[in-house]
């Protein structure tokens, strides 16, 4: 009982002892407020990488693609008990040029089967005039019969098209009512299955004039950037994927909601090896050794892996700031032990043993990291529910914001506590004052009655 009594009485009468509070309470605040932010943009970033790709990617790296797709779309459509959709892709490099302009860009070209994208990845969603109606992605409102393309929400600038949409301070874009009409003048390097150009001459070029028909916003920059849609078939011609064997880059695969993620992979790439084995006596099977099967974690590990290692290097930032509050701690408790040694050699003279002394002060320790924890928490919890307003209010009167909406493809901050990085910070926070206080109590512990006690150190 004295343990307890004891080890609440020091908390209230030492001042000092407010201090450390105050240096575990400032130091959750920063990491809780920190983190949510840090790790609600990571999680915001790959859901929007996965929705970008669909749960699984059968493809390659190559311009010429590989062969005989076809049937193993169909060889995956009737998986019916994991697979719930697949889709066909063209991807490839294009010189693209506004109608009008004598500005030439060279940019990324997708070629998709609408329906059949959007029932695989979040493609429809990020449409902004044929959300509702995802099958006329490619038919200009202001002429059905006109070939579609569907630009990147920031490509139009990047074409010298003033009428394409503009992102405000806010993040927010504003859209005219319908597509402004604008031709784009594609043009591509066809290629044979060897890699060769398939054209000769004046023709070496495949050129095709299409007509903007809407804009897609992925949330992804680079994508948004740099990415234009094309009808499928269409892709497939101006890049030589067309002949006799056609070729495909990509298959793209989601599976159903209760499939596991690697247990789905496993069986798409099961079922690649048997295919790619049962055509290994075909003319163009050597394309297929260059396929991969891979998650959606792994096709997008390039743009991914940056941001989880800047989350990482934040991380162990914080860990450094951890171990200040160690020394903090560590100060405080080796100030309050020097002025208690009195009642420190009573305690013992009494009996107590160094075992009892070693859990007063780790209960006091204790009680340190669990008040400023709590008050840590709850200043984190309030700033981070009112951190949209107070960014809102900065920017109103000084003009400042912490991510410039304008560039940086970024809503709200992100504010959602996750519970369980509440628990490891309040976890970490309480076994970083405990350590703090274990030499000081070790000292404590280790005193004896007849050198606390003389008359002269009374």
């Amino acid at each position: 009982m004295y343990k307890i009594v004891l080890a609440f009485r020091y908390f209230l009468k030492r001042r000092i002892t407010h201090f450390a509070v105050l240096a575990v309470a400032l130091c959750v605040f920063i990491v809780v407020v920190v983190m949510t932010v840090m790790t609600g943009l990571v999680g915001d970033f790959k859901q929007k990488n996965h929705d970008f790709v669909g749960d699984c990617v059968v493809g390659t790296e190559s311009l010429v693609g590989f062969a005989y797709y076809e049937e193993f779309v169909n060889i995956l459509e009737e998986q019916k008990d994991f697979v719930e959709g697949v889709s066909p892709v063209i991807k490839s490099y294009a010189l693209i040029n506004r109608k009008g302009s004598e500005r030439n860009e060279g940019l990324e070209i997708m070629g998709i089967e609408p329906l059949r994208h959007s029932r695989v990845t979040g493609f429809g969603k990020t449409l902004n005039y044929h959300k509702g109606d995802v099958s006329k992605t490619f038919e200009p409102a202001y002429d059905p019969n006109l070939l579609g393309c569907v630009l990147g929400v920031d490509v139009g600038r990047r074409l010298g098209n003033v009428m394409s949409p503009v992102r405000d301070a806010d993040g927010e874009y504003f859209y005219e009512s319908s597509p402004t009409p604008a031709g784009y003048s594609i043009s591509c390097f066809p290629l044979t299955s060897r890699g060769a150009l398939s054209k000769a001459g004046a023709g070496l070029v495949s050129t095709k004039t299409f007509y903007y028909s809407d804009t897609s916003r992925s949330g992804l920059a680079r994508v948004d950037f740099s990415l234009v849609y094309l009808p499928f078939e269409w892709a497939q011609r101006l890049c030589g994927m067309d002949g006799s064997v056609k070729r495909a880059s990509a298959v793209h695969i989601k599976f159903k909601p209760n499939v596991k993620l690697q247990a789905g992979c496993e069986k798409v790439a099961s079922l690649w090896q048997k295919f790619k084995q049962r055509k290994a006596g075909e003319r163009q099977a050597y394309l297929l050794d260059t396929v991969t099967v891979q998650n959606w974690k792994d096709y997008r590990r390039s743009s991914i892996a940056p941001m989880e290692k800047e989350q990482t290097v934040m991380a162990v930032m914080f860990a450094f700031v951890g171990i200040t509050t160690v020394f903090i701690v560590l100060v405080v408790f080796y100030m309050i032990i020097s002025h208690k040694s009195k009642d420190i050699g009573i305690l013992k003279s009494i009996g107590v043993s160094n075992a009892g002394i070693m859990e007063l002060f780790s209960g006091f320790a204790f009680l340190v990291g669990l008040l400023g924890s709590c008050v840590g928490l709850l200043g984190g919890w309030v700033f981070l529910l009112k951190i949209n307003r107070i960014e809102d209010w900065l920017f109103e009167h000084f003009r400042f914001q912490l991510w410039d909406r304008t560039i940086f493809a970024i809503g709200d901050i992100p504010n959602q506590v996750n519970l369980k990085v509440l628990g490891v910070i309040v976890l970490s926070a309480i076994v970083a004052c405990l350590v703090g206080a274990l030499l000081p109590s070790l000292q404590a512990a280790s005193s004896t009655p007849v050198d606390t006690l003389q008359v002269n150190q009374l």
